[in-house]
């Protein structure tokens, strides 16, 4: 408790009782320890090293033959080997897939040469899902630190 000294009242001596709290301190204390939480806070984050086992997983038997769908530069469309049209796609890839494999379950990977025009290959991609085949993919080359489309 701090005590305030008077000229009025009293004597020479007399001290008069301050209920006023000096919250300074108290301010300056608390900064200083949220900036050490602040600091130590991350350091004592702890990374668990764990070593984890190796995953075996047995080998499917025979997976399904890949479907690819080549599209030449001046637009001729190819099931793997076998020369085909826009109108037929749809039933020579049924017939090509067989009847074991769903259309719907099927993915169709397409190969497309750099120069095919744009509205050919979306005839072919119109065509697939008319057809029912929704699962598509792309094929592209893998070319190591190339930026761009040609590059």
């Amino acid at each position: 408790m701090a005590a305030k000294l008077s000229g009025s009242g009293g004597g020479k001596y007399a001290v008069e009782a301050n209920a006023d709290i000096n919250v300074t301190p108290f301010v300056d204390v608390m900064l200083v320890l949220l900036i050490i939480f602040m600091v130590a806070a991350p350091l004592a984050a702890v990374t668990v090293k764990v070593q984890l086992p190796a995953a075996i997983a047995k080998a499917s038997t025979n997976p399904p033959k890949p479907v690819n769908i080549s599209i030449k530069p001046n637009g001729d469309l190819f099931i793997q080997d076998f020369r085909t049209d826009l109108p037929s796609l749809g039933d020579d890839l049924r017939k090509q897939l067989g009847d074991k494999r769903s259309p719907t379950k099927e993915r169709i990977f397409i190969r497309a040469d750099t120069d095919v025009l744009y509205g050919d290959f979306m005839g072919v991609m119109n065509m697939l899902q008319d057809n029912g085949f929704y699962s598509v993919a792309l094929v592209g080359e893998d070319k190591k630190g190339g930026g761009g489309p040609r590059g």
